[in-house]
């Protein structure tokens, strides 16, 4: 399943910039092992307004956006900065909560466009067996300061994606849902200070902290689980 945009912000360790590594096609991340905690999602989940049970004890497939950015992160590929463009998900099969997985991943392309050059990821998490759980694929924009307002006819970062839905009005509302300030900042509490400081969310033009992508992955994700 596809999901265009789907912006998230990492909270990263603290590295001067001459510290990452600049991204090149070919780079492979450094193994890793991860867990999705029940008591993480359950809290997660619960800020969103989203019922934990819903999962009946597997992990929300959403969490591995954010794991697989992290990955990067701690292979030292910056995500600052960056603009998350297209996110792909492949679930392989369920993965409980609290089950271990090894992460692996590797930058399958690196492309030179109007307003800097896009990076393209394959992350993907395994359990005991050795067998993809899940599959995370992801392109971004790394924007170029040099180029800033830069656009040529296929557009600053390259030809746009076809649409996954050529008709929204065609689309059954299965579900709505009501953000507050309360549920925003109860969600977010790393990364990217628009999410969950008011003072910084201001200054950068909005009026409370704001949604991120990966906030609103969730309700999608759940909207297809129940169904």
């Amino acid at each position: 399943m596809d999901f265009p945009g789907a912006n998230l912000d990492i909270g990263e360790k603290i590295m001067n910039d001459n510290e990452w590594i600049d991204p090149y096609e070919g780079f492979v991340y450094q193994e890793d092992r991860i867990t999705i905690a029940t008591v993480d999602q359950n809290k997660a989940l619960i800020a969103c307004g989203v019922d934990p049970a819903l999962y009946d004890g597997k992990a929300d497939p959403s969490f591995f956006i954010s794991e697989a950015i992290r990955a990067g992160v701690r292979s030292g590929i910056t995500s600052n900065g960056n603009v998350n463009m297209l996110q792909s998900l492949v679930q392989h099969r369920p993965v409980i909560l609290d089950e271990p997985l090894r992460v692996q991943g590797q930058i399958t392309a690196v492309q030179a466009v109007a307003r800097g050059r896009t990076i393209d990821t394959d992350v993907w998490f395994e359990g005991a067996d050795g067998a993809r759980a899940i599959t995370a694929k992801r392109r971004t924009l790394k924007p170029s300061a040099d180029k800033a307002g830069t656009v040529n006819a296929g557009g600053g970062a390259g030809a746009r994606p076809a649409p996954i839905v050529e008709d929204p009005l065609a689309l059954n509302n299965v579900g709505d849902h009501t953000l507050t300030p309360g549920s925003v900042l109860a969600y977010s509490s790393e990364g990217n200070s628009i999410h969950f400081e008011p003072e910084a969310a201001r200054k950068a033009g909005f009026r409370t902290p704001i949604i991120g992508g990966g906030m609103g992955v969730h309700y999608l994700m759940a909207a297809l689980w129940a169904h």
